[in-house]
């Protein structure tokens, strides 16, 4: 990264994260910016959006922000602390796919960026940079590096090798992506564009007459909860289920040994008709309060709100 690029100062059009949206749709090719921007359905964000707004109509399930002035608010902080990390606030960068697609300096300005602001962000598996210099790029002052989204590779030993080279470069947590078991193309890469740390894929078996390509080709690939519990027993580091939307679901994960999940429908991308995230968090947060080292985190991709104004969750991860 160039001396300039850090020290650049915020465009004065910028007042909001929301508002670098056009700046961005400007600098970008229009198939790449279709690319970030794209969902399941038309509407599927949008529905995000609307359930972030909507929060204050919903008195039974979530909390009015009702200000409380003339407290004494000295020494307050957004501080907390995750798996033993101190971050300054509760917002994380979600793992975004092919980074360099949208700046020369990908994933790595990423880490770098939420480094520099006491936060922590996690590594796609699609990522367009190595994981050891995102890592480096992205180390934290107590030492920790960023956590690492994993996709499953369609078996146990191709999935180890992921963990393991993303384990060797120094990642701290890992989160297991469930919700999006089948990631069909839909932008065809520049040749200097790549996720550099997978391996090449592997060739697919042909199906016996009367199988189907759906549940017995695409879905016979998708882990299953046995290769969860598999899973749990090949790393140390803090795991999370990221895609989960069911309270059985969340309930299941913390019986195997998962530290946390992410309550996520995948920014919209995947299926049509699931609720949004910010609908079933709170009856997973009361579950969850039952396990004390058992976190809940949130990720949904909203383009612009009034409290969180930026896309906090997977786009294309």
């Amino acid at each position: 990264m160039t001396e300039q690029a850090l020290i650049a100062p915020t465009p004065a059009a910028i007042e909001r994260a929301c508002d670098y949206q056009g700046l961005a749709e400007a600098r970008l090719e229009p198939r790449i910016w279709r690319y970030l921007q794209d969902a399941s359905s038309a509407t599927a964000t949008q529905e995000n959006e609307h359930a972030f707004a909507a929060l204050h109509r919903l008195p039974h399930q979530l909390p009015h922000l009702l200000p409380r002035p003339l407290r004494d608010v000295r020494g307050g902080h957004t501080r907390l602390s995750l798996f033993g990390q101190a971050l300054e606030h509760p917002l994380l960068l979600a793992p975004i796919a092919y980074q360099r697609l949208f700046h020369a300096d990908g994933e790595c300005a990423s880490a770098l960026a939420a480094s520099a602001q006491g936060g922590q962000m996690l590594i796609s598996s699609l990522a367009s940079q190595p994981f050891d210099a995102i890592v480096r790029a992205g180390r934290r002052e107590d030492g920790s590096g960023p956590w690492f989204q994993l996709y499953w590779q369609g078996d146990r030993a191709r999935t180890l090798r992921l963990l393991q080279r993303a384990e060797a470069a120094g990642c701290s947590a890992v989160a297991l992506t469930v919700d999006a078991p089948i990631k069909l193309a839909t932008l065809q890469l520049p040749g200097d564009v790549v996720a550099v740390n997978l391996e090449a894929s592997a060739a697919h078996q042909p199906l016996e007459a009367g199988r189907s390509r759906v549940f017995d080709g695409w879905m016979g690939q998708a882990p299953t909860w046995d290769d969860l519990s598999w899973l749990r027993a090949q790393t140390r580091l803090p795991l999370l289920l990221k895609g989960v939307l069911h309270p059985d679901d969340a309930a299941q994960a913390m019986t195997l040994g998962c530290d946390g999940v992410v309550v996520s429908n995948h920014g919209g991308r995947v299926l049509d008709g699931a609720p949004t995230s910010i609908e079933v968090l709170p009856e997973i947060v009361r579950l969850s309060a039952a396990g004390s080292r058992f976190c809940s985190t949130a990720a949904s991709a909203v383009a612009a709100t009034s409290s969180v104004p930026l896309r906090s969750a997977p786009a294309p991860c």
